[in-house]
């Protein structure tokens, strides 16, 4: 099987891949993060995946695949980042309170046959919230490393009040979607060569 190489030091996104049961190494990519102007959001996340796994393949053995991802919470259309500080996780927590946001996610896998990715999204809702909880969630360190200031894996995943589409796509890495990226690269254990028969006399 081909060498995988995941593009991003998210543990997240690392523990999603890992349940695959590919084995993969990881590589931090030094692209730029900045979303391109004047196409869709969904194009920009893809091309922003893209770019990751495109920066660590230029530093890669010839021949890997590499993988990237990108994510995005969208509010109407305000995209939520990773909070700078405290007044700003708070700040997100309160637009997103009681509101339906989406969440989007672009993968990119980059390989010797060339490019393929693919942009999911997940709708999400989030209880009213009071101040109280907010500032609890905010005096947590959960919540800066996170698109949108919320992880729904952890302790915030007591703001969430409904879910609509995958999951995992909210964590980082939207499994299904990715698993058949994989998938048509042979890069996963179910499409690998089956092993030979023994025969038994």
């Amino acid at each position: 099987m081909s060498l995988l190489i995941l593009a991003s030091a998210s543990p997240r996104r690392r523990e999603l891949l890992d349940a695959l049961g590919v084995p993969f190494e990881v590589r931090e990519s030094c692209a730029d993060e900045t979303l391109p102007p004047g196409v869709p959001l969904e194009e920009g996340l893809a091309e922003v995946a893209r770019r990751k796994a495109r920066d660590v393949a230029h530093r890669s053995p010839p021949g890997a695949w590499v993988l990237g991802a990108d994510t995005a919470v969208v509010l109407r259309d305000r995209v939520f980042g990773k909070p700078r500080d405290r007044a700003e996780a708070e700040g997100f927590l309160r637009a997103l309170s009681g509101m339906s946001h989406r969440v989007l996610t672009g993968v990119g896998l980059l390989g010797p046959t060339g490019e393929r990715s693919v942009t999911v999204a997940t709708q999400v809702r989030f209880r009213t919230l009071s101040e109280a909880e907010i500032a609890w969630y905010a005096s947590l360190p959960e919540p800066y490393d996170k698109a949108g200031g919320y992880a729904i894996q952890g302790s915030g995943a007591f703001l969430v009040a409904e879910i609509r589409g995958s999951c995992s796509n909210v964590v980082g890495l939207p499994m299904a979607e990715t698993s058949a990226l994989l998938t048509e690269a042979g890069l996963t254990p179910w499409s690998a060569d089956p092993p030979s028969r023994v025969a038994h006399g």
